[in-house]
Protein backbone atom coordinates (compact mmCIF):
# COMPACT_ATOMS: atom_id res chain seq x y z
CA UNK A 1 0.00 0.00 0.00
CA UNK A 2 2.68 2.59 1.31
CA UNK A 3 4.46 1.87 -1.97
CA UNK A 4 1.78 2.61 -4.51
CA UNK A 5 1.06 6.31 -2.86
CA UNK A 6 5.55 6.77 -2.49
CA UNK A 7 5.11 8.30 -6.87
CA UNK A 8 2.91 10.93 -7.95
CA UNK A 9 0.07 9.57 -9.94
CA UNK A 10 -3.15 10.73 -10.62
CA UNK A 11 -4.65 6.85 -10.46
CA UNK A 12 -3.73 7.20 -6.77
CA UNK A 13 -6.33 9.67 -6.20
CA UNK A 14 -8.64 6.28 -6.47
CA UNK A 15 -6.45 3.88 -4.17
CA UNK A 16 -7.21 7.16 -2.07
CA UNK A 17 -11.04 7.42 -2.49
CA UNK A 18 -10.65 3.28 -1.32
CA UNK A 19 -8.72 3.86 1.44
CA UNK A 20 -11.52 6.47 2.52
CA UNK A 21 -14.27 4.17 2.04
CA UNK A 22 -12.79 1.12 3.85
CA UNK A 23 -11.55 3.59 6.80
CA UNK A 24 -14.67 4.80 7.49
CA UNK A 25 -17.73 1.61 6.46
CA UNK A 26 -17.40 -0.11 10.17
CA UNK A 27 -18.88 3.65 11.27
CA UNK A 28 -21.30 3.91 8.94
CA UNK A 29 -22.99 0.27 9.72
CA UNK A 30 -22.42 1.44 13.25
CA UNK A 31 -23.13 5.42 13.46
CA UNK A 32 -26.35 6.47 15.87
CA UNK A 33 -29.85 7.43 14.65
CA UNK A 34 -28.74 10.99 15.19
CA UNK A 35 -25.63 12.91 14.65
CA UNK A 36 -25.67 16.65 15.54
CA UNK A 37 -24.14 19.03 13.37
CA UNK A 38 -23.03 22.24 14.87
CA UNK A 39 -21.29 24.78 12.10
CA UNK A 40 -20.35 27.81 14.86
CA UNK A 41 -19.96 28.71 18.00
CA UNK A 42 -23.12 29.75 20.03
CA UNK A 43 -21.42 33.71 19.95
CA UNK A 44 -21.83 33.29 16.25
CA UNK A 45 -24.99 32.01 15.83
CA UNK A 46 -27.03 34.29 14.83
CA UNK A 47 -24.77 34.86 11.41
CA UNK A 48 -26.99 31.53 10.31
CA UNK A 49 -30.62 32.75 10.48
CA UNK A 50 -32.08 29.36 10.15
CA UNK A 51 -31.71 26.04 11.94
CA UNK A 52 -29.21 23.53 10.24
CA UNK A 53 -28.19 21.12 13.13
CA UNK A 54 -30.45 18.29 12.10
CA UNK A 55 -30.57 19.12 7.95
CA UNK A 56 -28.28 15.72 7.34
CA UNK A 57 -29.29 12.44 7.89
CA UNK A 58 -26.67 10.42 9.31
CA UNK A 59 -25.78 8.48 6.22
CA UNK A 60 -25.86 12.21 4.65
CA UNK A 61 -23.54 13.71 7.68
CA UNK A 62 -21.01 10.76 7.51
CA UNK A 63 -20.83 10.69 3.68
CA UNK A 64 -20.30 15.07 3.26
CA UNK A 65 -17.71 14.39 5.88
CA UNK A 66 -15.69 11.92 3.91
CA UNK A 67 -16.15 14.00 0.84
CA UNK A 68 -14.80 16.79 3.11
CA UNK A 69 -11.81 15.01 4.25
CA UNK A 70 -10.81 13.43 0.34
CA UNK A 71 -10.90 17.05 -1.11
CA UNK A 72 -8.76 18.31 1.99
CA UNK A 73 -6.50 15.49 1.61
CA UNK A 74 -6.10 16.33 -1.86
CA UNK A 75 -5.37 19.84 -1.01
CA UNK A 76 -2.76 19.19 1.51
CA UNK A 77 -1.42 16.66 -1.22
CA UNK A 78 -0.70 19.63 -3.17
CA UNK A 79 0.69 22.12 -0.74
CA UNK A 80 3.45 19.64 0.41
CA UNK A 81 4.12 18.79 -3.74
CA UNK A 82 3.81 22.25 -4.13
CA UNK A 83 6.53 23.44 -1.51
CA UNK A 84 9.01 20.51 -2.38
CA UNK A 85 8.53 19.69 1.72
CA UNK A 86 9.37 16.17 1.08
CA UNK A 87 12.03 16.63 -1.15
CA UNK A 88 9.69 14.63 -4.25
CA UNK A 89 6.21 14.27 -5.19
CA UNK A 90 4.22 11.85 -3.80
CA UNK A 91 0.94 10.86 -2.74
CA UNK A 92 1.48 9.89 0.80
CA UNK A 93 0.63 13.25 2.71
CA UNK A 94 -3.29 12.43 1.33
CA UNK A 95 -3.28 8.72 2.08
CA UNK A 96 -1.86 9.93 5.80
CA UNK A 97 -4.74 12.48 6.15
CA UNK A 98 -7.23 10.25 4.98
CA UNK A 99 -6.28 7.50 7.24
CA UNK A 100 -5.44 9.79 10.64
CA UNK A 101 -8.76 12.18 10.13
CA UNK A 102 -10.30 8.58 10.37
CA UNK A 103 -8.42 7.49 13.54
CA UNK A 104 -11.25 8.16 16.06
CA UNK A 105 -15.30 7.67 15.83
CA UNK A 106 -15.72 11.74 16.32
CA UNK A 107 -13.36 12.61 13.78
CA UNK A 108 -16.14 10.58 11.02
CA UNK A 109 -18.89 12.91 11.39
CA UNK A 110 -19.33 17.18 10.37
CA UNK A 111 -17.55 18.68 13.05
CA UNK A 112 -16.05 22.93 13.46
CA UNK A 113 -12.71 20.84 14.08
CA UNK A 114 -13.08 19.43 10.77
CA UNK A 115 -14.59 22.43 8.51
CA UNK A 116 -11.51 24.38 10.02
CA UNK A 117 -9.16 21.91 8.90
CA UNK A 118 -10.17 24.19 5.43
CA UNK A 119 -8.33 27.33 6.85
CA UNK A 120 -5.44 25.13 8.23
CA UNK A 121 -4.64 24.49 5.27
CA UNK A 122 -5.31 28.18 3.75
CA UNK A 123 -3.16 29.31 6.57
CA UNK A 124 -0.03 27.30 5.69
CA UNK A 125 -0.38 28.10 1.91
CA UNK A 126 0.09 31.70 3.26
CA UNK A 127 2.81 31.35 5.86
CA UNK A 128 4.95 29.31 3.41
CA UNK A 129 4.71 32.12 1.22
CA UNK A 130 6.93 34.29 3.71
CA UNK A 131 9.86 32.96 2.72
CA UNK A 132 9.08 33.99 -0.64
CA UNK A 133 8.29 37.51 -0.10
CA UNK A 134 9.97 40.81 0.17
CA UNK A 135 6.54 42.31 2.40
CA UNK A 136 4.36 39.96 4.64
CA UNK A 137 2.27 42.78 5.71
CA UNK A 138 -1.18 41.77 3.42
CA UNK A 139 -0.21 38.14 4.07
CA UNK A 140 -0.11 38.05 7.80
CA UNK A 141 -3.12 40.84 7.46
CA UNK A 142 -4.91 38.20 5.35
CA UNK A 143 -3.99 34.85 7.45
CA UNK A 144 -5.25 37.40 10.48
CA UNK A 145 -8.91 37.36 9.06
CA UNK A 146 -8.40 33.84 8.45
CA UNK A 147 -8.00 32.73 12.08
CA UNK A 148 -10.97 35.10 13.13
CA UNK A 149 -13.13 33.05 10.61
CA UNK A 150 -12.00 29.93 12.30
CA UNK A 151 -12.45 31.25 15.61
CA UNK A 152 -16.11 32.01 14.69
CA UNK A 153 -16.31 28.12 13.47
CA UNK A 154 -14.07 26.92 16.83
CA UNK A 155 -13.35 29.09 19.92
CA UNK A 156 -9.92 27.09 20.08
CA UNK A 157 -8.83 28.18 16.90
CA UNK A 158 -8.21 31.26 18.38
CA UNK A 159 -4.40 30.25 19.85
CA UNK A 160 -3.95 29.56 15.88
CA UNK A 161 -3.27 33.10 15.28
CA UNK A 162 0.26 32.80 17.17
CA UNK A 163 1.29 31.02 14.05
CA UNK A 164 1.14 34.11 12.57
CA UNK A 165 3.95 35.48 14.60
CA UNK A 166 5.50 32.06 14.46
CA UNK A 167 6.33 31.86 10.89
CA UNK A 168 7.40 35.65 10.79
CA UNK A 169 9.94 35.01 13.44
CA UNK A 170 11.08 31.34 11.59
CA UNK A 171 11.01 33.16 7.86
CA UNK A 172 11.17 36.68 8.49
CA UNK A 173 13.53 39.55 10.06
CA UNK A 174 11.66 41.61 12.71
CA UNK A 175 9.34 44.16 10.87
CA UNK A 176 6.62 45.31 13.71
CA UNK A 177 4.07 46.74 10.43
CA UNK A 178 3.95 42.59 9.58
CA UNK A 179 3.37 41.93 13.75
CA UNK A 180 0.22 44.51 13.77
CA UNK A 181 -1.09 43.15 10.16
CA UNK A 182 -1.99 40.21 11.65
CA UNK A 183 -3.57 41.72 14.35
CA UNK A 184 -5.27 44.27 12.44
CA UNK A 185 -6.68 41.54 9.82
CA UNK A 186 -8.05 39.17 13.05
CA UNK A 187 -9.91 42.60 14.50
CA UNK A 188 -11.47 42.93 10.85
CA UNK A 189 -13.52 40.29 11.45
CA UNK A 190 -14.64 40.77 15.15
CA UNK A 191 -15.11 44.50 14.47
CA UNK A 192 -17.72 43.25 12.12
CA UNK A 193 -19.17 41.19 14.46
CA UNK A 194 -18.95 43.76 17.03
CA UNK A 195 -21.52 45.80 15.04
CA UNK A 196 -23.67 43.35 14.57
CA UNK A 197 -23.92 42.88 18.45
CA UNK A 198 -24.20 46.30 19.09
CA UNK A 199 -27.66 46.57 16.59
CA UNK A 200 -28.91 44.36 18.31
CA UNK A 201 -28.15 45.89 21.98
CA UNK A 202 -26.28 42.35 23.22
CA UNK A 203 -22.87 44.40 23.59
CA UNK A 204 -22.84 42.39 26.91
CA UNK A 205 -22.97 39.68 25.35
CA UNK A 206 -20.03 39.99 23.06
CA UNK A 207 -17.40 40.70 25.86
CA UNK A 208 -17.75 37.33 27.17
CA UNK A 209 -17.17 35.75 24.16
CA UNK A 210 -13.32 35.22 25.58
CA UNK A 211 -14.50 33.88 28.69
CA UNK A 212 -13.89 30.91 28.11
CA UNK A 213 -9.88 31.57 27.60
CA UNK A 214 -9.19 31.82 31.04
CA UNK A 215 -10.88 28.40 31.61
CA UNK A 216 -7.86 25.99 33.77
CA UNK A 217 -5.98 23.70 32.21
CA UNK A 218 -6.90 20.38 32.76
CA UNK A 219 -5.11 17.75 35.01
CA UNK A 220 -6.42 15.01 33.12
CA UNK A 221 -8.62 13.64 29.97
CA UNK A 222 -10.84 10.87 30.34
CA UNK A 223 -11.19 8.92 26.95
CA UNK A 224 -11.78 5.34 26.38
CA UNK A 225 -9.30 2.73 26.59
CA UNK A 226 -9.57 1.68 22.92
CA UNK A 227 -8.48 5.17 22.17
CA UNK A 228 -4.92 4.77 24.04
CA UNK A 229 -4.68 1.21 21.77
CA UNK A 230 -5.09 3.44 18.47
CA UNK A 231 -3.08 5.55 19.70
CA UNK A 232 0.11 3.10 19.72
CA UNK A 233 1.56 3.15 16.25
CA UNK A 234 0.59 6.62 15.95
CA UNK A 235 3.05 7.42 18.50
CA UNK A 236 5.34 4.67 17.11
CA UNK A 237 5.12 6.23 13.69
CA UNK A 238 5.77 9.97 15.14
CA UNK A 239 8.87 9.19 16.54
CA UNK A 240 10.06 7.29 13.77
CA UNK A 241 8.93 10.16 12.26
CA UNK A 242 11.44 12.26 14.30
CA UNK A 243 14.09 10.36 14.43
CA UNK A 244 14.50 10.29 10.76
CA UNK A 245 13.98 14.20 10.58
CA UNK A 246 16.66 14.59 13.08
CA UNK A 247 19.26 12.48 10.70
CA UNK A 248 18.57 14.60 7.62
CA UNK A 249 17.55 17.62 9.16
CA UNK A 250 20.64 19.27 8.26
CA UNK A 251 21.01 18.08 4.69
CA UNK A 252 17.70 19.57 3.55
CA UNK A 253 17.28 23.30 2.34
CA UNK A 254 17.13 26.05 4.75
CA UNK A 255 13.00 26.45 3.91
CA UNK A 256 12.10 22.86 3.90
CA UNK A 257 13.82 23.11 7.78
CA UNK A 258 11.66 25.82 8.52
CA UNK A 259 8.56 24.81 6.81
CA UNK A 260 9.07 21.73 9.25
CA UNK A 261 9.50 23.71 12.44
CA UNK A 262 6.41 25.67 11.55
CA UNK A 263 4.52 22.71 11.04
CA UNK A 264 5.42 21.05 14.26
CA UNK A 265 4.00 24.52 15.85
CA UNK A 266 0.86 23.29 14.35
CA UNK A 267 0.35 20.28 15.82
CA UNK A 268 1.93 21.83 19.45
CA UNK A 269 -0.49 24.26 19.42
CA UNK A 270 -3.72 22.34 17.74
CA UNK A 271 -3.65 20.24 20.29
CA UNK A 272 -3.17 22.32 23.68
CA UNK A 273 -5.82 24.20 22.86
CA UNK A 274 -8.53 21.19 23.40
CA UNK A 275 -9.38 22.69 27.39
CA UNK A 276 -11.06 26.11 25.81
CA UNK A 277 -14.17 23.87 25.25
CA UNK A 278 -16.31 23.14 28.15
CA UNK A 279 -16.75 19.40 26.81
CA UNK A 280 -14.18 17.69 25.79
CA UNK A 281 -14.30 15.90 22.38
CA UNK A 282 -11.70 14.13 20.58
CA UNK A 283 -12.89 16.10 17.21
CA UNK A 284 -11.10 18.78 18.60
CA UNK A 285 -7.67 16.80 17.61
CA UNK A 286 -8.84 17.25 13.84
CA UNK A 287 -6.73 20.06 13.23
CA UNK A 288 -3.61 18.04 14.45
CA UNK A 289 -4.46 15.66 11.51
CA UNK A 290 -2.43 18.26 9.04
CA UNK A 291 1.01 18.28 10.26
CA UNK A 292 0.80 15.05 11.73
CA UNK A 293 -0.38 13.71 7.97
CA UNK A 294 3.18 15.67 6.67
CA UNK A 295 5.15 14.33 9.52
CA UNK A 296 3.98 10.48 8.91
CA UNK A 297 4.53 10.92 5.04
CA UNK A 298 8.06 12.35 5.77
CA UNK A 299 8.72 8.86 7.58
CA UNK A 300 7.01 6.27 5.17
CA UNK A 301 8.36 8.23 2.10
CA UNK A 302 12.14 7.57 3.60
CA UNK A 303 11.56 4.01 5.82
CA UNK A 304 14.04 1.82 4.41
CA UNK A 305 12.65 -1.68 5.33
CA UNK A 306 9.22 -2.77 3.38
CA UNK A 307 8.26 -5.38 5.81
CA UNK A 308 8.41 -3.13 8.82
CA UNK A 309 6.85 0.32 7.54
CA UNK A 310 3.89 -1.53 5.78
CA UNK A 311 2.93 -3.77 8.81
CA UNK A 312 3.22 -0.73 10.67
CA UNK A 313 0.79 1.09 8.80
CA UNK A 314 -1.23 -2.20 7.84
CA UNK A 315 -1.87 -2.30 12.09
CA UNK A 316 -2.62 1.29 11.78
CA UNK A 317 -5.59 1.04 9.13
CA UNK A 318 -6.70 -2.33 10.96
CA UNK A 319 -6.89 -0.98 14.11
CA UNK A 320 -9.20 1.96 12.84
CA UNK A 321 -11.31 -0.23 11.17
CA UNK A 322 -11.34 -3.19 13.87
CA UNK A 323 -12.57 -0.39 16.85
CA UNK A 324 -15.08 1.14 14.38
CA UNK A 325 -16.96 -2.41 14.49
CA UNK A 326 -16.76 -3.01 17.99
CA UNK A 327 -16.82 0.32 19.66
CA UNK A 328 -20.76 0.64 20.11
Amino acid sequence: MINIFRSFNPLNALWLAIVLFVSRIGYALNAPANIEFTFVEPFARTLIPFSYEHVFSTGANIFLAAVLVFIQALLLNYLVNRNNLLSKPSFLPALMYVTISGLFTPFLVLSPPLICNFLVIWMLFKLFDFYKGDDAKSTAYDVGMIVALGTLIYLPFIYLFLLIWIALVIFRPFNWREWMSGIIGYATIFFFLAVIYYLHDQMNQFYSIWLPLGTKFPQSINIYYYNYIILIPVILILGLCFVTLRQNFFKSYVQIRKSFQLLFWVFLIAAASFYVKEHFNLNHFLLCAVPAAVFFAYYFLYAGKKWFYETLFFLLLAGIIYFQFNTF
